[in-house]
């Protein structure tokens, strides 16, 4: 048996320095500590958050990827660590022949009496589901369906100072007639926490969004808040790309009717001219959390793009203060444009990332401890076909007849592409024993739009997947058995190295179309992944890979 192998953990992270900031009449100089947006870079999109004394948590989608919800966790707001996630069991739910941009769409986290609340859609299956736990890290219970939500879509829980609990959601228009593309509605049920069933009445209290005869499209994404005896219902609207929005109504009664703030959107960017200099767009879908000090943050969702609408990161979480004005909340109240800096949350408290996930960084993996909570994997892994190897530092995976452009668990570990511009290589030794077994580095956005530089027989090559299968792009006569492969990251393109060493890359192809790989071409909900992946496509195979290493340079 041969092996691949991959690499452990050695980090040389880059984090936000503190900045100075001049005093207006020049008499002194004061630090003033600050952090970088996003605070989740990469694919993190629809983020939830809670806080239980000093600590917070988060979610966000994971769509087709396994373990399924990965749950954060931060006492600084600004800083995170994965510590576990709702769906790593295979008995808990089933993502086979999810596609990549399906799966787990928009949850939702909450505490009450002792329990962590998750609940969220599993978009093409038994619908919306709430699983909870004693602890934030799990594990999770079970998922307690709830098939009344039929149709309905980003669901998240309410608990009311009387002891009542309730799920608000997205839904279809009244009577499923439907004004004009994109109407939907906010409804509401109440919940049963001993038996965890609904109860009730279904009740209406967003028709289309804040102005129905304006024609708003995909009200969704609601989140309730009782404050100061006000009952806030802070939704998303405009759809998820260049015209999001977050919008705010309010109540005297959880049931409503609910009015809509005057002066919404409290959050967008689509006004913008979308050709300004790094431009973040695509902001909306926000949840609010307010610290021990009395300071409002939001997290929400945005984009960096490129070239107009591309973007290869995927939707990121972002961090920006909240201000209460005239009994309302405005997010990122002091500025038109969502900024890359902000001073930092007034949080008393403070986390050490194990893994950067903001800001430049560079880490090294050298697989001499079991892969971490950061590794993601396609849907569920129901077979042990990879070992990290602690006393030899490798990361051995078994050759698997599964590919990436079917609904399988292809032999496949991946790690979010978090930069327009960087880094990532690896040391592969691997020795195929048929022309169909291939091994390397990929860039993944989805089943039918990736690239994948990889080792066969005789040769290093790169191909393309597309619709109708793979395209040649390049290839070169290799004939050793192990290799340094190297993706670079820059903007609007992408570049393949290979090479005996470290210090001896050789260009396999540059300059290759990275817009092939964005949310604007592609399609779906996701973003980039980098990968290491080996198949013996389609056949059979007692043969293994083994990468050495897993190294990620960013700059931007």
């Amino acid at each position: 048996m041969k092996f691949i192998s991959l690499a452990a953990v050695l980090f040389m992270v880059s984090c936000t320095a503190d900045k100075p900031v001049e005093e207006s009449d020049q008499s002194a100089q004061q630090e003033v500590k600050t952090f970088t947006n996003p605070i989740l870079a990469g694919f993190n999109p629809d983020p939830s958050i809670t806080r239980v004394g000093d600590d917070y948590y988060m979610v966000n989608s994971s769509f087709g990827y396994f373990p399924g919800i990965p749950v954060l966790h931060s006492k600084d707001l600004v800083n995170w660590n994965q510590i576990g996630a709702v769906l790593d069991e295979n008995q808990q739910m089933n993502l086979d022949e999810q596609r990549i941009s399906r799966g787990y769409f928009a949850p939702a986290i909450s505490y009450n009496d002792g329990y962590f609340y998750v609940i969220c859609t599993l978009i093409d299956g038994y619908g919306n589901f709430i699983s909870r736990s004693r602890t934030p890290e799990g594990p999770y219970s079970e998922p307690f369906w709830l098939p009344e939500l039929a149709g309905g879509i980003d669901p998240s829980l309410f608990f009311d100072d009387d002891g009542k609990a309730y799920v608000v959601y997205n839904h279809g228009a009244p009577d499923n007639k439907p004004l004009y593309g994109g109407h939907r509605t906010i409804r509401l049920r109440e919940l049963d926490l001993e038996t965890m069933k609904l109860v009730g009445e279904e009740q209406l209290l967003v028709n289309g969004g804040v102005d129905i005869s304006q024609e708003p499209v995909w009200i969704e994404a609601p989140h309730i808040y009782k404050i100061d005896g006000l009952y806030y219902l802070m939704c998303a609207e405009g759809g998820t790309g260049y015209n999001h929005s977050e919008v705010i109504f309010r109540s005297d009664s959880v049931r409503g009717e609910y009015i809509p703030y005057e002066e919404n959107p409290i959050l967008t960017q689509r006004h913008l001219d979308p050709s300004r200099p790094d431009p973040i767009t695509t902001a909306g879908h926000a949840d609010m959390v307010q610290t021990p000090s009395g300071e409002w943050w939001a997290v929400f969702l945005a984009a960096r793009p490129y070239e107009g609408g591309h973007f290869n990161t995927g939707r990121e979480t972002f961090l920006a203060p909240v201000k209460w004005t005239d009994g309302w909340p405005v997010i990122n109240p002091d500025f038109e444009e969502v900024q890359y800096e902000y001073p930092m949350p007034d949080t008393g408290g403070s986390t050490e990332p194990d893994v950067p996930l903001s800001g430049k960084f560079d880490y090294r993996i050298d697989f001499d401890q079991p892969l971490d909570q950061r590794w993601m994997f396609l849907r569920n892994v129901r077979e042990k076909w990879y070992e990290a190897n602690t006393d030899e530092g490798m990361l051995t995976m078994q050759l698997r007849p599964e590919v990436i452009s079917e609904s399988g668990n292809p032999s496949l570990v991946l790690r979010r592409q978090t930069h327009l511009e960087g880094e990532v290589s690896t040391y592969l030794e691997f020795e195929p024993e048929a022309e169909n077994e291939m091994a390397g580095l990929v860039i993944l956005q989805n089943e039918s739009h990736y690239y994948f530089v990889n080792k066969t027989a005789d040769r290093i090559q790169l191909l393309k997947q597309t619709e109708n299968g793979f395209e040649t792009l390049a290839e070169v006569p290799y004939d050793q058995a192990g290799v340094h492969i190297k993706i670079e990251a820059r903007g609007n393109k992408y570049h393949f190295y290979y090479g005996q060493d470290e210090e001896s890359y050789q260009a396999l192809l540059q300059d290759v179309d990275a817009t092939y790989l964005s949310t604007e071409t592609a399609g779906g909900f996701v973003g980039c992944m980098y990968g290491m992946y080996a198949t013996s496509d389609g056949q059979e195979s007692s043969n293994t890979a083994s990468f050495d290493y897993f190294e990620i340079h960013t700059s931007k």
